[in-house]
């Protein structure tokens, strides 16, 4: 078995045993990146040698001794928006080319704290928007991998590393995770610092996880779950037992809402169809739930606070580089710029009701069940996909996961999201793993397409 094939989970426990090195790890994802790298071309920066010399130096300090993180010795991807001070940071646009950052974003120095390699940094669309970066999906290179976080998610989908980190600001964890079929998390709002990453809306930035099974998730995000002064939406709490808790059995089997959303008419038949199948094959366990006129507002409410909290956050560049942006990116500054001050306020004033009407569903069911994007990746590389299904999650700050249970004739992932209560997301990653246990981890397959 190839060591990169180890998921992360496994990756870490081999390691801290001491039947691998991280040295050998490292060298043999190194191996994988030169066999597919050409065709998914998922990493902007690569340094093979300080690669190695990471993991060389964290194996001379497990042998003599020293301190071991949860994550010692496992190589991570680490998405072009983070602050590295050791790679470029370029937010996957011309302006940046060549920036260095003096010091590690929060998220970054927290996985160095916890042992971790870091690989390298992986492909973002133009300032973690829609215009694509170079990246291809690792099922088929003439489909799109998703956005914005391209490269995260196909590095992973394509076993050049056991895990790596994106942000979301409406669908750039959940689609990309569905897309490459890994398993993508986006914890809720406040929940991981984001110092130190490209500021683009407070509203709805959020940082996620990419790996190949929901307890790789659970470990991954667990490590930078946490409370940074810089970021002014984290609080000082105890830290969250995702690991513990997600491979934990439940007290009772978790109920799912299904909930189509106003959106389910931009959904694929393929979707439609493998959904109905997906609620048949949870019986008891799953009810259609309808959420009511007053969310569908949130669609374009979403939009408002996206539209003008990055007109505010890109107005510099915006003013003295302009040419250099994309015309999708220079259209959405502008008609951020042009949106009224009261129609901002009351798109978020409109938050906490929202997400308060939603806790009568947590009442009731462990999670909600959802598409993660209209259907499998688009054919071409000139878009990154719909985000439609993940807009009212993002901007209600839920946390949410991709798991890849489903695909379509041909083979090609399909993900289901699953949808928490906000600031649950040690359950949500249980009732998660359950799913994807109780269905055997096998996608279904549906005959349409």
């Amino acid at each position: 078995m190839s060591l990169s094939a180890y998921s992360l989970v496994e990756a870490a426990e081999h390691i801290r045993e001491g039947r691998i090195s991280s040295a050998e790890l490292v060298a043999d994802c190194l191996a994988r990146i030169d066999e597919v790298e050409p065709q998914v071309q998922a990493w902007v920066h690569l340094d093979r040698e300080h690669a190695l010399a990471q993991a060389k130096a964290l194996d001379d300090a497990r042998a003599h001794g020293g301190p071991t993180g949860p994550l010692h010795g496992v190589p991570v991807g680490i998405k072009d928006i983070f602050d590295t001070s050791d790679y470029p940071t370029e937010f996957g646009s011309p302006i940046w080319v060549g920036r260095t950052p003096r010091r590690d974003a929060a998220a970054v120095a927290m996985l160095r704290a916890a042992g971790a390699v870091v690989m390298g940094k992986t492909v973002s669309t133009e300032y973690a928007y829609y215009n694509p970066g170079k990246t291809r999906n690792p099922y088929d290179p003439t489909r799109t991998p998703g956005g914005s976080s391209s490269g995260s998610a196909a590095a992973v989908a394509a076993g050049m590393a056991p895990g790596a980190i994106g942000s979301q600001t409406n669908g750039s964890v959940i689609r990309p995770a569905s897309f490459c079929g890994v398993v993508g998390f986006k914890p809720s709002h406040g929940m991981i610092p984001r110092t130190g990453v490209l500021l683009l809306s407070r509203t709805l930035d959020h940082v996620g996880v990419f790996a190949r099974s929901v307890p790789d998730a659970a470990l991954l995000a667990q490590t930078i779950f946490g409370f940074d002064r810089e970021d002014p939406d984290t609080r000082p709490v105890a830290r969250h037992p995702l690991l513990e808790t997600a491979v934990s059995k439940p007290p009772l089997p978790p109920r799912f809402a299904f909930v189509k959303t106003s959106a389910w008419d931009k959904a694929d038949e393929v979707t439609k169809e493998a959904f109905g199948e997906l609620v048949e094959a949870l019986g008891e366990n799953a009810s259609e739930v309808e959420l009511g006129q007053s969310h569908e507002g949130a669609f374009g409410f979403h939009r408002i606070v996206m539209d003008v909290e990055m007109a505010q956050n890109l107005h510099r560049d915006y003013e003295q580089s302009a040419t250099a942006m994309s015309p999708v990116l220079r259209e959405l500054i502008e008609r951020g710029r042009s949106h009224r001050a009261i129609e901002y306020v009351r798109a978020l004033d409109a938050i906490p009701a929202l997400r308060s009407s939603i806790d009568e569903v947590f009442d009731e069911y462990d999670a909600i069940i959802t598409p993660a994007a209209p259907g499998v990746a688009p054919k071409g590389l000139d878009s990154t996909g719909n985000p439609v299904f993940c807009s009212l999650w993002t901007y209600l700050g839920l946390p949410a996961l991709s798991v890849p249970l489903m695909s379509d004739e041909a083979g090609l992932p399909l993900g289901v999201q699953v949808v928490g209560r906000y600031g649950n997301d040690a359950r949500l990653l249980r009732s998660a793993n359950w799913l994807v246990q109780t269905l055997g981890g096998k996608p279904k397959r549906s005959r349409k397409r």
